[in-house]
């Protein structure tokens, strides 16, 4: 296909934008006439064609997904599943309990024995949002732990320790029982919750996973999946204020 047979099939850009749950169409040509949309590092033009599967469009900065293939799914992963795409060893994983085409692959870390909330997706932009510290993306744990930490555990989960491969801090903590702490963190290094919380003390006898960025599902049964809304997707994509 031509380069200007290309530019003839593409969809105009407010009729792109509203059917990826950015805005509305007359809200997409006001946010064209300010400027806050970008096409190939350009600033947008009212009424261009955009290519979903070429294109690169941002809006406020920010890359949006257009691909008509990308997928979305949140799983709330029972213990004893990896998250990953297979596994040597031959134990379940996350890949397998949600739909097999197209191919998708979860979003950072979640070990065996813990379990809770998980991204799955075949968007490597909205991945690397989740993933990167730059962006600062909260991810919220309910944490179960041996004994009752003192006050002093918890400032100093806060202040941050000192673990193998470097320190570590908790964004905020706080505690529900006097076993049971809300642990938010804004990295996703391996085991990262349990080793910190080791490093005061406490042994995790449960870790929970309840929030990632602005996305939560206390309905969403251990073992099920549903899709990603299309507000829900935007709004992660708009999570945290770093840069990648």
């Amino acid at each position: 296909m031509s380069e200007a047979e290309r530019i003839q099939d593409a969809e105009r850009i407010q009729k792109v934008l509203a059917a990826a749950g950015v805005a509305s169409r007359r809200a997409v040509e006001q946010m064209v006439t300010e400027g806050r949309i970008r096409v190939n590092g350009h600033p947008a033009r009212l009424g261009q064609r955009v290519d979903p599967d070429r294109d690169t469009v941002e809006v406020d900065g920010i890359a949006v997904g257009l691909r008509a293939d990308l997928v979305y799914y949140l799983l709330n992963k029972p213990t004893g599943v990896v998250a990953t795409a297979a596994d040597p060893q031959g134990r379940p994983t996350v890949v397998a309990m949600v739909p097999d085409h197209p191919r998708v692959f979860p979003v950072g870390r979640l070990d065996a024995d813990s379990e809770g909330l998980l991204v799955l997706t075949n968007d490597g932009d909205l991945t690397h949002r989740l993933t990167h510290p730059s962006f600062g993306i909260d991810k919220e744990y309910l944490v179960h732990v041996e004994g009752r930490p003192a006050r002093g555990a918890l400032r100093t989960l806060r202040e941050g320790v000192e673990l193998e491969d470097g320190p570590a801090r908790a964004v905020a903590v706080s505690r529900l029982e006097p076993s049971v702490l809300r642990i938010v963190v804004h990295e996703g290094r391996n085991r990262l919750v349990r080793r910190m919380c080791e490093a005061v003390g406490h042994r995790v006898i449960r870790l929970v996973r309840t929030r990632i960025g602005s996305l939560a599902d206390r309905t969403l049964a251990p073992g099920t999946w549903r899709e990603v809304t299309r507000s829900e997707v935007r709004a992660l994509e708009r999570s945290g204020g770093g840069r990648g």
